[in-house]
């Protein structure tokens, strides 16, 4: 029966580890969507009303800061607009890894370590989430499969 328990909590804290790694790109979106769903409910506007005004909110905001970041060439701007994705990501990492660091953790000063840790590895797991899903710009005129091809068949082409 312990090993079961070790097992079943091995696999646990590793599923809240990937969700924490996969939801990182969401900390922004979600803040807006709760920020605006609770001055939507304390407004008035009921708890539906709430609910949709915040599902909105937080979907704007996660799509318009995407197609900003994939638009964007500059440097400067794509940094401008990806920071505020990943600083409250970063700020969660930090809170989520010094909460599970006291598990087995019994000293402050390297529970702190251990949070630092973790806050720059999932600031930089959504920083680079961001950068993955905006990736793929589609109003670019020229890409890989339009240049490639041309390459390949010059440096292979047809022997004679």
């Amino acid at each position: 029966m312990l090993a079961l328990g070790l097992v079943l909590n091995t696999f646990g804290i590793g599923l809240f580890c990937w969700a924490i790694f996969a939801l990182a790109v969401y900390a922004l979106p979600f803040f807006v969507a709760l920020s605006i769903g609770m001055t939507a409910l304390q407004s008035g506007a009921g708890l539906v009303g709430a609910l949709l005004v915040a599902t909105a909110g937080g979907t704007l905001t996660l799509v318009l800061g995407q197609v900003a970041f994939a638009v964007t060439k500059s440097l400067a701007l794509r940094i401008a607009i990806a920071a505020p994705f990943a600083v409250p990501a970063a700020v969660a990492g930090y809170h989520v890894v010094f909460a599970v660091s006291h598990i087995g953790v019994p000293s402050l000063a390297w529970r702190e370590v251990f949070g630092c840790i973790g806050a720059v590895c999932i600031g930089i797991t959504s920083w680079t989430r961001l950068m993955v899903l905006a990736e793929t710009r589609p109003f670019d005129r020229v890409g890989w499969w339009r240049t490639r091809p041309k390459q390949f068949l010059r440096q292979h082409g047809p022997r004679g």
